[in-house]
């Protein structure tokens, strides 16, 4: 039986909160954002270089056929829409099918990466950073909310397996920041009981220096919010 994911513990993340930008670093980054590599970070959305598969595009982007096109935009794990659009309309625009939309830039632990990914289960996020345990840490939450998630996907077959109304969600937390003058205690670490939309596969973190290598990732108009 395969052991149970388990969320890192930020105690042994620690870092001080100023990094040098100008200081001599190795980085691995992109020639141009087309060169850019993103089967890594996005497997869910992205094939890795070289792997072949019938239909697939030459630049490895998924969906693999016309019929899967509205699924690959719209994200795993989100539920059909009533009245999808079109495959042939969305493929008029294959760069909409799969790329980064949103970046946070110096985003810490991944707070916001991790609270906006079911809002927009089909919207690609990056977060970029420049502290190496930070990035160490919030790469191995990601993985471990995914491997929470496909576990419960796993369980639905045997057992009835809860989804979280994520608006309401969002609701009741604005209420409660106006209501309340007391800070939470608790914070949102993601889910691992309910299933949320998108399964948390939309988001990932890179370490990187923004300041000096930030337009080698991303095409002029390609991203429609920055965080910073």
């Amino acid at each position: 039986m395969a052991d149970e994911p388990r969320l890192p513990q930020k105690r042994y993340f620690r870092q001080r909160a100023h990094v040098n930008v100008f200081n001599d670093m190795k980085f691995d980054y992109p020639e141009r954002p087309s060169t850019q590599d993103w089967a890594p970070y996005y497997p869910a959305y992205f094939r890795a270089n070289g792997a072949e598969a019938d239909g697939a595009g030459e630049d490895g982007k998924r969906p693999l056929s016309e019929g899967t096109v509205v699924e690959a935009k719209r994200g795993p794990g989100c539920e059909a829409p009533e009245a999808p659009e079109a495959p042939n309309a969305l493929k008029e625009e294959p760069n909409n099918l799969a790329r980064v939309e949103f970046a946070d830039i110096g985003c810490g632990y991944g707070g916001l990466l991790v609270a906006l990914s079911p809002l927009y289960p089909n919207t690609l996020m990056v977060g970029m950073e420049i502290r190496t345990k930070l990035v160490r840490y919030l790469q191995k939450r990601i993985e471990a909310l995914r491997a929470f998630q496909h576990g419960l996907l796993d369980q639905r077959s045997s057992r009835s397996v809860e989804w979280v109304d994520v608006r309401s969600k969002l609701d009741l937390e604005i209420s409660a920041l106006h209501t309340s003058s007391e800070a939470v205690d608790e914070p949102d670490n993601g889910e691992t009981t309910r299933l949320v939309p998108g399964h948390y596969e939309n988001i990932a973190s890179m370490r990187i220096n923004c300041q000096k290598y930030l337009p080698n990732f991303f095409a002029k108009s390609q991203l429609s919010k920055i965080f910073v």
